[in-house]
């Protein structure tokens, strides 16, 4: 099913797509917060599910090599809408703007590596399904071992992410150690910069340093100790708990068939692992 609706996503997609912000997660939710609580969408009269992702956010949501939008997320979703009669539609989104697409209604939900933390009062959310951690990469061969020997570093992380996120928040105190926080669009450039010496550490999800660690394991090294924990889930507009419910018990049931444990397998060489799968 996702193959066959990602060329309709590659089209409508462009419509929405800019540059695309942290899938990693971002925002407070406050957009969200201010959506009609009361809402609802029947799942049973739904025909159209509409995903927002960030299609630069491997494993979870990305252009494949064959053009088409793929990922961990997106086949999770393509697999609940198989199962619920419901038509996928995948929506590259400008990740700033994910909290008015959302309450326009013009996407269903947020779903790719979307951490719940933080903004349980501007979204409904699906139960999490996903352990997530805000880490540090570094270049392997910086004698950078530490939170402590970021020091006087250049650290750059995605706009409106989770690790920024945690960085001006609970880790304010090591930030202001650093050199300079930088922000930036999405993480490949991000990666692209610390390889080539432009700056000196990552801030990123852990998702995200596997697999930027799986493509290149001599390059880069992650440090061991993490800036926070979190899990991911699937974001609604306020309201919408049957479908956050409906989409919740589906998944339910493609852990007890093995689906999941599949898909999760069909990602590993990305450093996607099913021991960090949490919904059962």
């Amino acid at each position: 099913m996702l193959m066959g609706t990602a060329a309709v996503a590659a089209m409508s997609g462009s419509m929405l797509a800019g540059c695309s912000g942290g899938g990693d997660n971002g925002g407070s939710g406050d957009a969200a917060a201010s959506g009609d609580a009361s809402s609802q969408t029947d799942p049973s009269t739904l025909t159209t599910f509409i995903v927002g992702f960030d299609q630069s956010y491997p494993p979870y949501g990305f252009v494949g090599d064959d053009g088409e939008f793929t990922g961990f997320d997106l086949d999770l979703a393509a697999e609940v809408c198989s199962r619920n009669g419901w038509t996928l539609q995948l929506e590259a989104i400008e990740w700033d703007a994910k909290d008015t697409l959302l309450n326009s209604g013009a996407i269903t939900c947020i779903w790719n590596g979307f951490t719940m933390e933080g903004r349980e009062d501007g979204y409904t959310f699906s139960e999490p399904y996903m352990l997530n951690e805000q880490v540090v990469v570094v270049k392997a061969d910086s004698g950078i071992a530490s939170l402590d020997d970021l020091a006087g570093k250049t650290v750059i992380t995605q706009v409106d992410s989770a690790a920024f996120d945690v960085l001006e928040g609970d880790k304010a105190d090591l930030k202001a150690t650093f050199a300079n926080l930088e922000t930036i669009g999405e993480y490949n450039t991000a990666f692209m910069q610390l390889e080539s010496g432009a700056v000196e550490a990552v801030a990123c999800d852990l998702s995200i340093a596997q697999y930027q660690m799986s493509a290149k394991p001599d390059v880069y090294t992650q440090l061991d100790e993490a800036l926070s924990s979190e899990h991911y889930a699937v974001g609604f507009k306020q309201g919408d708990t049957e479908l956050a419910d409906t989409v919740t018990q589906t998944l339910k049931d493609m852990v007890a068939d093995g689906t999941v444990e599949e898909l999760c397998d069909k990602y590993a060489e990305y450093g996607l692992t099913y021991d960090n799968w949490i919904l059962a």
